[in-house]
Order: C-alpha cells, then sequence, then structure tokens
C-alpha cells in the first residue's frame, strides 16, 4: 500500500529536505564553514539508514576525524577530489571512488577538501542505537542517546 506522507522520488538537484550543519559544540567547530549537508533518505521516512548529499566548500573538513562503535559508514564521491585522512595516513579521492569505514571505531576518518574546487559526495550511514564516536585528535567523546548526539570532553566533563 502506498506511503501518501511520503514522496515516490525527489529531485537530487533539489532535495525535499532542507540543509544541516553539524551540530558540534561551538569551541570545536572552528572557522573552515564544515559541511551542506542534504538529507536524502528523511524525505522517503527512512529510519534504519540515513543518507546525505555532502557539499565541501574549498578549505571545510567533513567532520572532526572520528571512528564509531555501532555505526557503519560509506562515501561515494561525486564531484572533486578530496584528501581522506585515516588513521593509515592520507589518501586523495576522486569522482567514481568510494571509501567504506566498519563499526567498531578502529579506523577514525574525515575528508578534507584541500583544492579550489567544491567536493561533491553521497554518505551512508547506519542507525544503530548506542553508537559513540570518538576522536583521536580531540578532546571530545560522542554518545547517541534518544536520535541525539550527546557531547563530553574525553574525562566525561559535558561540553
Amino acid at each position: 500500500m502506498p506511503d501518501n506522507n511520503h514522496p515516490v522520488a525527489v529531485d537530487v538537484k533539489k532535495p525535499a529536505g532542507p540543509r544541516k550543519a553539524v551540530g558540534l559544540p561551538r569551541a570545536l567547530r572552528g572557522s573552515h564553514g564544515g559541511p551542506g549537508e542534504a538529507p536524502l533518505g528523511e524525505p522517503f521516512g527512512l529510519t534504519n539508514f540515513g543518507v546525505n548529499l555532502t557539499t565541501l566548500a574549498p578549505g571545510a573538513v567533513s567532520a572532526l576525524r572520528h571512528g564509531h562503535s555501532r555505526q557503519d559508514e560509506f562515501v561515494y564521491i561525486l564531484e572533486g577530489c578530496p584528501t581522506l585522512h585515516t588513521d593509515e595516513g592520507r589518501t586523495r579521492l576522486s569522482p567514481g571512488m568510494c571509501a567504506g569505514f566498519k563499526a567498531g571505531g578502529c579506523d577514525a576518518h574525515q575528508l578534507i577538501n584541500e583544492t579550489d574546487e567544491t567536493v561533491a559526495y553521497l554518505e551512508v550511514g547506519d542507525r544503530t542505537p548506542g553508537d559513540e564516536a570518538h576522536y583521536p585528535d580531540d578532546d571530545l567523546k560522542a554518545e547517541m542517546i534518544k536520535g541525539q548526539w550527546r557531547f563530553a570532553h574525553k574525562d566525561g566533563r559535558p561540553w
């Protein structure tokens, strides 16, 4: 039976949902502008995984370098040539390349736009309850509680 509350399809160039900013504590957001994310799964009512069309302006980063305890992540590069920074080092990506990060937090990662061109990519992640994120380069830890990220210092003090 059709679901009249959700569209059958959306134009990726005109996503149905508003672009959202990453919800880091203000002191850790930096001045780079951060990514712009258009949620592509939410218009369809998807709840088990998220899909975002993400853009990075020149000089922007996708997020602080991080890994997840329960969330698998996958990125597919559509435009531009970001640098993938992982525990293994830095790798230049180009359109058509993809990268995946298995749950368990064993490979912290981020994308960095070190070019003068805008980068666009799809990011996919599951929404397993109880996920935690670790940030090896920053005094930060995050915990998913009732669908919202809660941020604290590594010693447990709240941000």
